[in-house]
C-alpha cells in the first residue's frame, strides 16, 4: 500500500465517520502524531458547535489517552471520538492487553498524571475489551445547565 493510497483511505476512513458526528483515526504508533490528532480533534469539535471549555477538556483528554497508548501499549493505535446531543465520547485502542491503570505522581515526576486528569475533566472513563481500549465520556449539558454548553452555530458565508 503505497501512502498517498494510506492517506486517500485515511481521509475517506474521517468523511464517512463525520458524516455521523464521529471520526476514527488509525496510525501507527509515533509520539509526533499527538500534535496532529490534537489538530484533527479541535476541528471536528469546532464544525459539530461545540463550545470551548467542553472542546478544551476533550482536547486535553484525547492528548493524555493518546500518548498513554503510545508510551505503554503496543501495536496500531486507533483514536475514536463520537458526538450526540449529550454525550461526546473518546475512545482509544491499541493492540495491548494490559489495561490503563490511574496512578498517583510523585511531585518530581515529570509524567504519569494522564489518567488523573482524563478523570477530573471527564463525566467517567475506564477500560474495555480486556484493556485495549480506554475510553472517557463527557456530558453535554442542555444550554442553561452547566459549565459546559454545545451550541449550534449558523455561520454565514460573503457568497450565500
Amino acid at each position: 500500500m503505497t501512502p498517498a493510497s494510506t492517506a486517500e483511505e485515511l481521509a475517506a476512513e474521517v468523511e464517512r465517520e463525520q458524516a455521523t458526528s464521529a471520526f476514527k483515526v488509525t496510525f501507527a504508533p509515533d509520539v509526533a502524531r499527538v500534535a496532529r490528532l490534537r489538530l484533527i480533534t479541535r476541528a471536528s469539535l469546532r464544525r459539530w458547535a461545540v463550545a470551548e471549555p467542553l472542546a478544551e477538556d476533550v482536547v486535553l483528554s484525547v492528548s493524555e489517552l493518546v500518548t498513554n497508548a503510545i508510551q505503554h501499549g503496543s501495536g496500531r493505535v486507533a483514536l475514536r471520538v463520537r458526538f450526540d446531543a449529550s454525550e461526546l465520547r473518546v475512545e482509544v485502542s491499541d493492540e495491548s492487553a494490559v489495561p490503563a491503570k490511574r496512578r498517583e505522581a510523585a511531585v518530581d515526576d515529570i509524567s504519569g498524571r494522564g489518567l488523573i486528569l482524563v478523570d477530573a475533566l471527564a463525566t467517567s472513563w475506564g477500560v474495555r475489551q480486556q484493556g485495549r481500549t480506554t475510553w472517557c465520556v463527557f456530558h453535554v449539558p442542555v444550554a442553561g445547565q452547566g459549565d459546559h454548553l454545545c451550541e449550534v452555530v449558523t455561520e454565514r458565508t460573503a457568497n450565500a
